[in-house]
């Protein structure tokens, strides 16, 4: 056979990208996964690794999303949202925030995971740098791998409440650096920047103009120490803050797919473009469902909150009780994320644990509850654990974590 006619033989690794390459796999999602292949095979699983609210979305929300249907919002709506939605988050900026903007600068997206992506993706080129606070939310590093930009991570430890100074965001920036990822309340540590923490980062940001800062506030909502607090409330910085938020996590609406930003008009603008081209507008009956959470009465938010917080109580409470775990007081969200360097360099039937993604498969397997190690959120001596599911189900992973930790020597 002539050489030119022999039958191709396709080598499916060789064929992905090397930005594909470059990326992780969503370490959250995977646990996620695994324990629900346990799950299906008859395990009693626990899992802590999931990043959502385990309310049902609130009944004027899907009332909203019925009427919709009926009313035939079947067709494309414009690629930033309807204004109609758009007009609602800009009336809840300036409501519960105190910030002004116009229709103009919110763009509405498929989640806020895209949101946060979209202005990656936006304002980032090759080899700029983006200072990211670690530990951090898994997807950061990779959209700033995927834009070709460099990392600059800079820990804060639980000593400091895993909140970075401005003397340390200070020393990281160089004449190379683009951006700062923010998220406050924090996924995974449910630490709360205060207004003077985040008056001192505004501060130093200050002094570079060509900086923009990312606030994730997706967790806004779900905050136990009183009003939430934006870094875009400070002049100084206020045009050159991107806020990232959305009704996933205040409102239950995780599976429906509803994020946006508040942001300068020409970063707005070239988000818009971008979205145009690979997804244009979000769902049309999520975004009647969405303008429904904005406008209606907050009480589910408030019903929610309580829960989440009786919740963090018993879980700290009960996480300090185990023998070598260092917890700190989370601020809001919904997870706790205990240092366990204690048992790092420990072993069962001659395994060890070399890091936190170790004991987090360890405790799957030996107690059947679903953690997520703090490798993939730039913390390697912690785990993240969710209390978004019941109280029984808090008590009871706590006793088997303490059983299964118990067996390492």
């Amino acid at each position: 056979m002539h050489p030119e006619n022999k039958p191709y033989k396709s080598n499916k690794m060789s064929q992905v990208s090397d930005r594909l390459n470059a990326l992780a796999a969503s370490e959250t999602l995977a646990m996620s996964q695994k324990s629900a292949e346990l799950k299906a095979q008859g395990f009693d699983v626990i899992n802590l690794s999931v990043g959502e609210p385990d309310f049902n979305t609130p009944d004027h929300i899907k009332e909203a999303a019925k009427k919709a249907i009926e009313a035939n919002f079947s067709f494309y709506s414009p690629v930033p949202g309807y204004p109609a939605l758009r007009n609602a988050i800009v009336a809840k900026l300036k409501n519960e925030n105190g910030l002004t903007y116009d229709a103009s600068q919110i763009v509405c997206s498929n989640g806020a995971k895209q949101s946060v992506c979209n202005t990656i993706l936006c304002i980032i080129n090759k080899g700029d740098e983006v200072i990211v606070p670690a530990p951090y939310w898994v997807s950061y590093v990779e959209m700033v791998k995927l834009a070709e930009g460099k990392n600059v991570i800079v820990t804060a430890g639980i000593e400091q409440d895993f909140k970075i100074t401005p003397a340390q965001l200070e020393a990281a920036i160089t004449p190379k650096t683009k951006a700062l990822i923010l998220c406050s309340p924090s996924n995974p540590t449910g630490s709360v920047y205060t207004k003077e923490e985040l008056k001192g980062l505004a501060d130093v940001l200050a002094k570079y103009p060509s900086i923009i800062v990312l606030a994730d506030e997706i967790y806004e909502h779900i905050n136990y120490i009183g009003k939430h607090e934006s870094i875009a409330q400070f002049d100084n910085i206020r045009d050159r803050v991107v806020i990232i938020n959305g009704v996933s996590k205040g409102y239950a609406m995780t599976g429906w797919r509803l994020g946006w930003i508040a942001a300068p008009k020409w970063i707005a603008a070239a988000c818009n473009k971008l979205q145009g081209q690979y997804t244009s507008g979000p769902s049309s009956i999520t975004q009647k469902a969405a303008e429904a959470a904005y406008t209606g009465d907050q009480q589910c938010v408030a019903d929610m909150c309580a829960a989440f917080k009786r919740r963090k109580d018993l879980i700290v409470k009960l996480a300090r009780e185990i023998p070598g775990f260092k917890v700190n007081e989370p601020s809001g969200a919904f997870y706790i994320f205990p240092d366990c360097s204690y048992y790092i360099g420990k072993s069962f039937n001659g395994k060890e644990i070399t890091n936190s993604a170790d004991l987090a498969m360890y405790l799957l397997e030996t107690s059947y509850v679903a953690c997520v190690g703090g490798v993939a959120f730039g913390a390697p001596s912690c785990i993240r654990m969710s209390y978004a599911t019941s109280d029984e189900n808090i008590v009871k992973a706590m006793d088997r974590l303490k059983e299964a930790l118990a067996k390492l020597v």
